[in-house]
């Protein structure tokens, strides 16, 4: 049988923002079947053999059936190889731990050609997931072998690498859920939640309003306990020591057991706990002085470690730890012991995981190890336990059980550091009893904790702590509408529509808000130009929505850019919409008619959300139409009075409107009206007339309960100075 050649990959674009296609970032690839057109899966023998043999779980996918199994059903029907393609990679996401759902594939003009689309919010993860999807595909055409390992642990280290940590994943999560935007800032955990002046920064279990002065003193081990010890919070007495030979003289002086630690190290790294015998003090300084500026001997006490989570001044979560051993049985070394420990799910090297693997070579091992007389090839005798881990395993959630002193205790230390989010790591028999009572202490306190041990505990009931830290960012309001959100105003189309957003963040600034607007005449803040080169795409909306400076926004965007890009927001408070021009040009997107326009600038209706308005040209048809799409107020414009899309908008009762009648621009809601002014008194200066411009901006400004008189005056003192 002669070989098919490969799909060819046209191009492949990520849309990261809202589309034609879907709210969300997306991949779009443009596939050439080529000869295989003519070969839907049924026509290809032992096809959907193979293919099901490899993915399995494609027996989930519903598809347009909307059952289980329905994408098999289209497969035995015969489907074309890009719509194979789009659930191929679906699943090689979902067997790397990614879930995806969304992906469509539509045939354009061109014979053989379609275009493909799924779901994912990182571009290198999606291209990743691409290239191993077309690799699998023609594998299965050609009947030849296909290894799946290597594409799943590519697309897995793809994600490792390029997605949020947990910790800063699950408060974006979080924030999604109220409905908050996001924009990751670096290629890190560096992420804005919100937009302009509205926004809130966090960095891992980090806020900006986390003090870099409480972080300094938390990473201060010392420090801290002098500081607690001073307010009445217990905690171990303790000595920063120089040398091996200092650490054994301090402990004799404190009294054994001791803990030997680093000062300001982290994830408990470098600490060895209940220390008697001088050679294990020594070589436990020996483990401690990598992992911090200096090393702290302090007295150890019996109990067992907990973490609370403090957010805000309130404790959101505990967990409680517990020690790692391993238990002989005659027959099998320590390591073999060990590598049975290890395959745990719960356990892996990544963030994911809330436990890490145990490794005999690491420090305090080996340390713990020596302490017991065994060796990693020692062969453990029938019920002998080997202890190989006391701390660093706080994985049991114990939330419930915390006893109020416990957590006035963990509140207290938060605030005498100053952090707003704090994990306190705490010794205690029993969390459930007051602190002092059974000789509890804190231990250290920690900025940035990380969360996962709360979402993911070894057991007991996860919590949601990403949710606490975003409503301590964002505290909730009674209408709980609008947290992180600025004015944002959304203009797509080509008619005057620079002049159209520089004049609405003219209004905007008079209203009392300073105002961004990324146009394709420049950026402006406050109406003084910023950068001079169009700004009427992602990048320009991006740089804008960024600024802390911005209390409202006025972003133009083109067919163009939405096609290519996606916008650069995920919702607006106003979308504007003056026309369906500019489709000539777009050939290269299969974009042939005028009427294919409703279809990308329905993009800046879909994103007005419910407390919204959408504002649109009721001189053209094709505009007015896209009012069923609006979630929110519809406002309709026209430079004709006897409008009939205006009328009949008016006749259903509230409906506003803006029109001319003679020389006069009415302002009209319902039955009644306004008069703004003549056209002649309302035109700015500098500019030449373009009526249907400036109502869009007048329709825009008022959609937003700008006051009619300030609109007027706005615009006579509009020093309009572009094209």
């Amino acid at each position: 049988m002669a070989k098919f050649k490969d799909i060819q990959l046209l191009r492949a674009t990520y849309l990261r923002g809202p589309s034609v296609w879907t709210y969300r970032p997306i991949l779009e690839v443009w596939l050439d079947l080529g000869e295989l057109e003519d070969y839907p899966s049924n026509k290809l023998p032992g096809f959907n053999q193979r293919l099901t043999a490899w993915l399995p779980n494609l027996i989930e996918h519903h598809c347009g059936v909307g059952e289980r199994g329905g994408f098999i059903q289209r497969l035995e029907g015969g489907t074309w190889m890009g719509h194979v393609l789009e659930h191929i990679i679906i699943e090689l996401l979902n067997l790397a731990g990614m879930p995806a759902e969304f992906g469509q594939t539509r045939e354009i003009s061109q014979r053989g050609v379609y275009r493909m689309v799924f779901r994912c919010p990182e571009e290198t993860v999606a291209r990743t997931a691409l290239a191993w999807g077309h690799q699998l595909i023609m594998a299965a055409i050609n009947d030849e072998p296909f290894d799946l390992k290597p594409a799943i642990q590519a697309i897995k280290t793809e994600i490792n690498d390029r997605y949020l940590g947990p910790s800063t994943g699950c408060i974006v999560d979080a924030a999604g859920e109220r409905r908050i935007p996001h924009i990751r800032l670096n290629d890190g955990n560096l992420v804005q939640l919100g937009y302009g002046a509205a926004q809130r920064r966090i960095w891992t279990a980090e806020s900006d309003q986390t003090s870099a002065i409480a972080e300094g003193i938390a990473q201060d081990k010392d420090f801290t306990k002098r500081l607690l010890t001073a307010c009445g919070v217990p905690v171990p007495e303790g000595q920063i020591v120089a040398s091996p030979e200092e650490a054994w003289e301090v402990a004799q002086d404190i009294g054994f057991p001791v803990t030997v630690k680093p000062s300001d190290g982290n994830h408990a790294r470098g600490v060895t706990l209940e220390l008697s015998k001088e050679a294990d003090i020594k070589a436990a300084f020996a483990l401690a002085a990598p992992e911090g500026s200096d090393v702290i001997v302090e007295k150890f006490i019996d109990g067992v470690e907990h973490r609370i989570l403090v957010v805000g001044g309130k404790v959101v979560a505990a967990t409680k730890g517990e020690t790692v051993s391993v238990h002989g049985n005659g027959r099998s070394t320590l390591r073999e012991l060990v590598e049975v420990l290890n395959q745990d799910p719960r356990r892996g090297p990544e963030q994911e995981y809330p436990l890490d693997w145990i490794k005999l070579e690491s420090g305090a091992v080996t340390l713990e190890l020596r302490r017991q007389g065994v060796t990693p090839d020692s062969v453990i005798p029938q019920g002998r336990s080997i202890l190989l881990q006391r701390n660093g395993n706080m994985a049991i959630d114990c939330t419930d059980e915390v006893h109020p002193d416990v957590a006035y205790y963990a509140q207290l230390a938060a605030k005498i550091v100053g952090l707003d989010i704090a994990g306190m790591d705490m010794i205690l028999q029993d969390v459930s009893r007051p602190m002092k009572e059974q000789g509890g202490a804190i231990l250290e306190v920690n900025a940035g904790p990380g969360l996962l041990m709360h979402l993911k505990p070894t057991s007991g009931a996860p919590r949601p702590v990403g949710m606490a830290i975003v409503d301590h960012l964002f505290p909730r309001t009674d209408d709980a509408v609008g947290a992180g959100r600025i004015p944002l105003v959304g203009i797509a189309g080509t008619r005057g529509n620079a002049f159209t957003a520089r004049l609405v963040g003219w209004l905007l600034q008079l209203s009392g808000k300073l105002t961004g607007v990324a146009s394709s005449e420049g950026m402006f803040l406050a109406n003084r130009q910023t950068q001079k080169h169009d700004t009427a795409n992602w990048a320009g909306a991006h740089r804008l929505l960024t600024n802390r400076l911005a209390q409202a926004a006025v972003i133009q965007t083109t067919a163009r850019s939405i096609l290519e890009e996606g916008l650069a927001y995920d919702r607006c408070l106003v979308g504007v919409v003056t026309d369906m021009d500019g489709w000539e040009p777009l050939a290269d997107h299969d974009v042939r008619e005028q009427a294919q326009m409703t279809r990308v600038l329905r993009t800046q209706i879909d994103v007005v959300l419910d407390e919204g308005a959408g504002v649109l040209n009721a001189d053209i048809a094709q505009v007015a139409d896209l009012a069923r799409l609006c979630d929110g107020e519809v406002l309709l414009y026209s430079a004709q009075a006897d409008n009939p899309a205006i009328a009949a908008h008016r006749g259903e009762g509230e409906g506003r409107a803006v029109f001319v009648r003679g020389e006069q621009v009415v302002l009209a809601t319902g039955a009644s009206e306004r008069v703004l002014g003549t056209l002649a008194a309302l035109q700015p200066a500098g500019r030449q007339p373009d009526t249907p411009a400036l109502l869009a901006a007048i329709t825009a400004a008022w959609s937003m309960d700008i006051a009619p008189d300030l609109i007027a005056a706005g615009i006579k003192t509009f020093e309009y100075t572009g094209a």
